[in-house]
């Protein structure tokens, strides 16, 4: 296991208002919804409060509270009832140390369709990513998500909730929140290609296995591998013209 480098109190906050602005002005939460949380010692983190709007927080509305639902500081504001997929995370991979949870909605209409990402067409997705698995469907707010999503949180980056969302984790918040990113970006890339241009040339085995080893000299150990991929090379020709369709 790496060594653990904790942030201040000031420091998680400030990121996690930060990471608020990013995620209310990309459009990936909408009114109040979402939350976002941030580790600072091995059983306590900094998380957002319910009903806030993620664009117009202040460190007076954070709450920092204990792994095990101990409130350490609240104001008048208490933790979304969706905190408990957060401690989850926390407690079954001590190595995440921040974690997002949105609704983007190219992410969030995969989700509601059932589709996982995992297509082997896009380089950046599948080193800085991953494949993100579509979990089965349990209501907002209950016990069932984060028994859902335990099973994930070390072999896994971000999981798609179904019906739902995405939820995303990271070595830092800002690392967490990339990867929320890089799912919308990702979930696009296959609407594109998938439902709009309905075509896209799969990266072979051996093209996803030079990826995966760039991935682990990284030091990443997690995020998965597609399960499909092509037998050979099928993108190593320069298309000067597009052939005229066959009649």
């Amino acid at each position: 296991m790496r060594e653990l480098k904790f942030p201040r109190d000031d420091e998680a906050c400030s990121e996690i208002l930060d990471v608020g602005r990013r995620m209310y002005g990309k459009n990936f939460v909408a009114a109040n919804d979402g939350n976002i949380s941030c580790r600072v010692a091995p059983d306590v983190i900094w998380a957002t409060p319910t009903g806030v709007s993620k664009g117009f927080m202040s460190a007076e509305t954070l709450v920092k509270m204990k792994l095990d639902g101990t409130i350490l500081r609240s104001g008048n504001l208490t933790p979304s009832s969706e905190i408990k997929m957060h401690l989850r995370l926390y407690s079954e991979n001590p190595e995440i140390m921040g974690v997002t949870h949105a609704h983007p909605p190219v992410c969030t209409s995969f989700a509601i369709a059932g589709i996982a990402l995992d297509e082997a067409i896009y380089p950046e997705a599948l080193v800085n990513l991953g494949i993100v698995p579509c979990i089965h469907y349990e209501p907002p707010g209950s016990q069932g998500i984060p028994d859902s999503v335990a099973p994930y949180c070390r072999d896994y980056n971000a999981l798609l909730l179904a019906n739902h969302g995405a939820l995303s984790w990271g070595s830092t918040l800002m690392e967490a929140y990339f990867r929320l990113e890089a799912m919308e970006h990702y979930a696009t890339v296959l609407m594109y290609t998938g439902y709009i241009i309905g075509r896209a040339n799969l990266l072979s085995s051996d093209q996803v296995r030079h990826l995966l080893e760039i991935r682990e000299r990284l030091g990443v150990v997690s995020g998965g591998a597609p399960s499909r991929t092509a037998s050979e090379p099928v993108n190593i020709r320069d298309i000067v013209e597009n052939a005229p369709p066959e009649e």
